[in-house]
């Protein structure tokens, strides 16, 4: 895990605090307005009566702890910091939050209609499951975040960090090994696709679909537009 960007709200006593103990503490601790480029908001609860930190709390998505004398009664917060604190205490919770998520989010990961479970190891859909590889859970989220096909050397660069010359049929091997996992227990033959640009999960066709009705609609809109700029000049026309 690299070390986390821990935002911090709340008093200037609280993040002067937390300032001087940064050489010790195993995060860091930054101060903005920005949560999107942070990994956690650790905030004193004075901040919750703050208008502006109360904001970046309630619309942030990422791992919120709340620092507080007294435990609030709040589904809202991945975890609380029961103060005065000790420096383990704070490492320690702040550790354990972030390893939750992390574990929570790799617990449901949704690829079509199957569930990724990378904790177990686990492709499943339904009732049913099957045990993946290391190298194949990387395939998976490697086409997961690809919507375009993706070739061999493309591939194999990215999951075996191997050079562009190097031997593809290592990623036809583990590519039809997958496949026919899942299309024995599944039935499914079209959950990888291959085509002449590559390896993908997604149909093109559903692409240029999109892009044909984008296209037609703007062609139907612009049809009706000139219509009722012909039917105005008639109209005009008859009070000449």
């Amino acid at each position: 895990m690299h070390q986390l960007k821990v935002l911090i709200l709340g008093p200037a006593s609280f993040s002067t605090t937390l300032n001087e103990l940064r050489p010790f503490l195993k995060f860091n601790t930054l101060r903005g307005n920005q949560p999107f480029k942070y990994d956690a908001i650790l905030f004193h609860e004075d901040a919750l009566n703050n208008k502006e930190d109360n904001k970046i709390i309630i619309n942030s998505n990422i791992i919120k702890i709340c620092a507080s004398i007294k435990k609030l009664s709040s589904n809202n917060f991945d975890a609380f910091l029961h103060l005065p604190s000790s420096l383990g205490e704070i490492n320690t919770v702040v550790e354990s939050a972030a390893a939750k998520k992390i574990f929570s989010n790799n617990s449901s990961i949704e690829i079509k209609k199957y569930l990724l479970n990378k904790n177990e190891k686990k492709l499943s859909k339904n009732e049913n499951a099957i045990i993946l590889t290391e190298k194949e859970i990387q395939l998976l989220e490697l086409f997961l975040n690809n919507r375009n096909p993706l070739s061999k050397n493309k591939i194999l660069s990215s999951v075996w960090k191997y050079s562009s010359d190097a031997d593809t049929h290592t990623v036809e091997t583990h590519i039809y090994r997958l496949r026919k996992k899942i299309n024995d227990k599944f039935s499914d033959e079209n959950f990888i696709l291959n085509t002449k640009d590559g390896y993908s999960l997604w149909r093109k066709e559903i692409n240029l679909q999109k892009i044909y009705l984008q296209v037609s609609t703007e062609k139907e809109l612009l049809d009706q537009k000139k219509e009722k700029e012909v039917l105005k000049e008639k109209k005009n026309k008859l009070f000449v």
